[in-house]
């Protein structure tokens, strides 16, 4: 890299150290108006529902939602197209492990009367109206699969990556109509606003579908970076290739595929998963490095063969105590999750799980709660202890968990 790239991207670097903070707050987009009750969204991926829970305490389901009313109507479009048809199977037999993705990601919006949802296996995001179940509208994002989304924090655009076309689109929430885009490293995943809404960062995770998941065979997953953009512009003000800071502290093998992502609550520091690792990686914004390591337990009845990890994730899951003091981490590939002290990096106890796949922070901040896509549940572990809470049962295969708002006295639409 040209040394004026580098001491540009520097300069960046230490201006985005004073914006960057935890996404916890951006999650919920939460209004204070009277009239809306705080809730956990649980997107079931396999059957197209999301079911709607206490946001702490008991975790109770409050209602249901079918996220995709219209699967008639894009079935339709789908089998009347050769190349959506294509695509549609391809990813049935893939990423779905056997399954359509109906639901990958969902926020409700600031007035808590609708949820907008991506759909993978309809490449789009459609807003729910909470009241009838009725579309108010849907986008066609670019290319053949919606993926991750992000809500700026005044919950007024939500981000989507659209993993075949490399891109990500910011959507006016209310409207769905589009404000902006821009371009990524091959198979944008996870997206993550700073708190000021000032910048919008998103991590590519390259092909997780392939064999060629041999370390030396890294290469062939693609071109995998964070993202940094201005989320007024979206023009790029930053790019982080963790290839380069992994190779730095002798990491040769490890990939560089960023996956789920929090930052500290002051601002420093980045917490990230990558592809086929059992454990999590410290990267400090200022100076731009890797500073600590965290290899987690391996589970003995957990292959090591990195071909039957599911797309390429041995642990995908993470999230943070408001105050910053603990993580908490989803071990997908080894069936458990546990709480890591932040200033020891010592976890707690291994807490049993079925295929854990989302990690986030309860409404009182008391509770991460992860969704078991093996058993059908979510799982509320205390961040104080690392134990175990309670488990609640959802629908078929939950995967990522928002906070969120209804109107008060919600039960569902219809009801």
């Amino acid at each position: 890299m040209p040394a004026s790239r580098t001491r540009h991207l520097c300069s960046v670097a230490a201006a985005l150290v004073l914006t960057v903070t935890a996404p916890a707050a951006a999650a919920s987009a939460s209004p204070s108006a009277a009239g809306l009750r705080e809730v956990l969204f649980v997107g079931n991926n396999w059957d197209g529902t999301a079911d709607v829970i206490r946001s702490s305490g008991d975790y109770a389901r409050i209602g249901r939602i079918d996220v995709v009313p219209d699967k008639a109507e894009r079935m339709a479009e789908i089998n009347a197209d050769p190349v959506k048809w294509i695509y549609f199977m391809a990813i049935r037999n893939s990423v779905g492990e056997g399954h359509d993705q109906f639901v990958d990601d969902m926020y409700s919006t600031p007035d808590g009367s609708s949820v907008v949802v991506s759909r993978p296996s309809f490449a789009d995001v459609v807003s729910i109206d909470l009241a009838t179940g009725r579309v108010n509208w849907r986008f066609r994002v670019a290319g053949y699969r919606a993926d991750h989304m992000a809500v700026s924090p005044d919950g007024t655009r939500v981000a989507v990556s659209a993993s075949t076309a490399n891109t990500v689109h910011v959507l006016d929430i209310v409207s769905g109509r589009e404000v902006g885009r821009f371009a990524t490293g091959d198979k944008p995943h996870e997206n993550i606003f700073t708190r000021d809404g000032k910048y919008l960062y998103n991590m590519s995770i390259g092909d997780v579908n392939t064999a060629t998941d041999a370390p030396w065979l890294d290469w062939t997953k693609g071109d995998r970076h964070i993202t940094v953009v201005d989320a007024t512009t979206f023009q790029q003000v930053k790019v982080i290739d963790m290839r380069q800071r992994l190779d730095a502290i002798g990491l040769k093998d490890y990939s560089d595929a960023v996956r789920p992502a929090v930052f500290s609550p002051d601002e420093s520091k980045l917490y990230f998963q990558v592809s086929f690792f059992n454990g999590f990686f410290e990267y400090d914004l200022a100076t731009d490095r890797i500073t600590r390591t965290k290899t987690l337990p391996e589970n003995p009845a957990t292959s090591d063969d990195r071909t039957t990890f599911v797309n390429d994730s041995r642990h995908h899951g993470l999230s943070m105590r408001p105050d910053g003091s603990k993580l908490c981490v989803a071990g997908t590939m080894d069936d458990y999750a546990t709480v890591v002290d932040r200033a020891t990096l010592q976890e707690g106890p291994l807490v049993s799980a079925s295929k854990p796949y989302w990690a986030t922070v309860s409404g009182d901040g008391k509770d991460c709660v992860i969704s078991e896509s093996g058993a059908d549940q979510v799982t509320a572990i205390d961040f104080a202890t690392g134990r175990k809470r309670l488990s609640v049962p959802v629908g078929d295969h939950p995967q990522r968990v928002r906070l969120g708002h209804v109107a008060d006295g919600w039960t569902g639409p219809g009801a």
